[in-house]
C-alpha cells in the first residue's frame, strides 16, 4: 500500500553487510524520539541514520504492545509496506542488466498471453518503464471500492489474502488514466504485474530472487517476506477506531497473530524490517552500490508527479525531490494499517534516515504533521552526525 511522502501528491554493500545488526545508540537520537512520543501521542517509534563511513546509528521510544506494556528497541520489526517498491524496482533494474528484460519492453512481451491481460487497461502499450515509474495509466485497486469492499468482509473473517492476479482483477475492463507513458498515477496494481513479470521471466519467486540478491548479500537479516500471519518481532500495529476496513483498533490478537494476511501485499511491499535495515538499504540503493555494475541513472530516471510539481519525480521505485533545502533527497515511504515507514538520503550529505511507526492514527488521513516534522528533525540530526564524524576525521 501507498504512502510515500506527506505534502507531494506524497559506504560500499560490502561494508554494509557487516553493519547493519552492528548498530550504536546515540543520546540524541533517544532524546528526539522520545520529545516526538511526548508531543504526538503514538504507541511506539524506531529510526536510524546510516552515516558516510558505513556506521548506523538507531534508537527506540515507547512500546511495541501497549496492553503488554512491550518496549520498543531497535531491534522490533515493523511492516514496511511500499517501501519493498525499491526492492522490486532494484531487482527489475538487477534483470535489466543481465539481459533478461529491458525496461523498453512491452508487458504484454511477457504476460500477454494470460487470459485476463486484454482487459487490463493500456494493455497493448504500457511498458515495464511504465509501471516502475507509474506511468501505465493503470488504475490503483488499493482505490477501488470493490477491493475496500472485499478487504472489509475478510479482514472481518480472517480469510487469506488473494492472490495477486485476483487483486490484478479489480481494475480489469476499466477505463485508462491516461495513455501509457503520458502522465502519473500511483498504483499498487502496476507493481503487482511487475512481480508477475519477475517471476515469468526467471522462473522463480520473487521472494527467493530479493533474498538472494539483496537480503542475504547486504546483511540485511531483519528484513523478511511479509506473507505470514505469524512475523515474529513484529510490533503491534494501532489503527483508528473508523477505519475504513472496519479493523479493531489493535492488529494482533494476544498471541501476536495478525488479524488479517498481510500477503496481500506481495510485490507492492510486502517485506517487514527494522528501521536499521532500511537505512542500510537505503544507503547501499542510493549511494549505487546495492548492484555489482552501475544503474543510478536508471534508478533515478523519473517523471514529474504533477504538472505542477516538476521538482518531484518518481523513478524506479523511488521518489525523488530534486529541490530542497537539503539538496536532492531520494526515497519512499510506507503505509498498511497499523504501520507507517519512512525512508530518505540525502544525497550531498551521504546520509539515510529511516523511521518506523506502530500506528497510522493521524497519519492515513493526513490529519497530523507527525511523518514531515520528524523526517525534517531526523535529517537536522543526521546531517549534523555526518558533519561531526568528518570533522573528527
Amino acid at each position: 500500500m501507498m504512502w510515500w511522502t506527506q505534502g507531494a501528491v506524497l559506504a560500499a554493500s560490502v561494508l554494509l553487510a557487516g553493519v547493519a545488526c552492528a548498530q550504536a545508540t546515540a543520546p540524541e537520537m533517544q532524546a528526539l524520539l522520545d520529545d516526538f512520543r511526548n508531543d504526538y501521542g503514538f504507541p511506539g517509534a524506531t529510526a536510524a541514520i546510516a552515516l558516510p563511513d558505513g556506521s548506523i546509528v538507531a534508537g527506540a521510544t515507547g512500546l511495541a504492545d501497549r496492553e503488554a506494556a512491550t518496549v520498543m528497541t531497535p531491534d522490533t520489526r515493523m511492516l514496511a509496506a511500499s517501501i519493498g517498491k525499491s526492492f522490486v524496482a532494484a531487482t527489475v533494474l538487477a534483470l535489466e542488466t543481465e539481459g533478461v528484460l529491458a525496461r523498453t519492453d512491452l508487458v504484454s512481451d511477457h504476460l500477454g498471453d494470460r487470459a485476463w491481460f486484454g482487459r487490463l487497461p493500456n494493455h497493448d502499450t504500457m511498458t515495464i518503464g511504465d509501471l516502475l515509474r507509474h506511468g501505465a495509466g493503470l488504475p490503483d485497486h488499493i482505490d477501488m471500492d470493490a477491493f475496500g469492499a472485499e478487504m472489509g468482509q475478510r479482514m472481518a473473517s480472517g480469510a487469506d489474502a488473494l492472490p495477486p492476479e485476483a487483486l490484478v482483477a479489480f481494475v480489469l475492463d476499466t477505463e485508462p488514466l491516461f495513455p501509457a507513458g503520458s502522465g502519473w498515477s500511483y498504483t499498487d496494481t502496476g507493481y503487482l504485474l511487475l512481480g508477475l513479470v519477475i517471476e515469468q521471466v526467471t522462473g522463480r519467486t520473487y521472494y527467493e530472487l530479493v533474498t538472494d540478491r539483496f537480503l542475504a548479500p547486504l546483511g540485511l537479516d531483519a528484513t523478511a517476506p511479509s506473507n505470514l500471519r505469524d512475523i515474529p518481532g513484529l510490533a503491534v500495529g494501532y489503527v483508528a477506531q473508523d477505519n475504513p476496513y472496519g479493523m479493531p483498533p489493535r492488529t494482533m490478537d494476544e498471541a501476536g497473530r495478525l488479524l488479517w494476511d498481510p500477503a496481500m501485499e506481495w510485490t507492492g511491499g510486502g517485506l517487514v524490517s527494522t528501521s536499521g535495515d532500511l537505512a542500510a538499504w537505503g544507503q547501499a540503493l542510493f549511494s549505487g552500490t546495492a548492484l555489482d555494475r552501475p544503474y543510478l541513472d536508471r534508478l533515478l530516471d523519473g517523471i514529474a508527479v504533477s504538472p505542477d510539481s516538476a521538482d518531484v519525480l518518481y523513478g524506479a521505485g523511488v521518489a525523488i525531490h530534486a529541490d530542497t533545502p537539503h539538496g536532492p533527497v531520494y526515497g519512499h515511504g510506507g503505509w498498511i494499517p497499523g504501520y507507517v515507514s519512512s525512508l530518505r538520503h540525502y544525497a550531498d550529505f551521504g546520509v539515510t534516515v529511516a523511521f518506523q511507526l506502530n500506528t497510522d492514527v493521524g497519519v492515513a488521513d493526513d490529519s497530523t504533521d507527525l511523518v514531515p516534522a520528524l523526517e525534517a528533525a531526523l535529517a537536522d540530526l543526521a546531517i549534523a552526525m555526518a558533519g561531526a564524524a568528518g570533522g573528527q576525521q
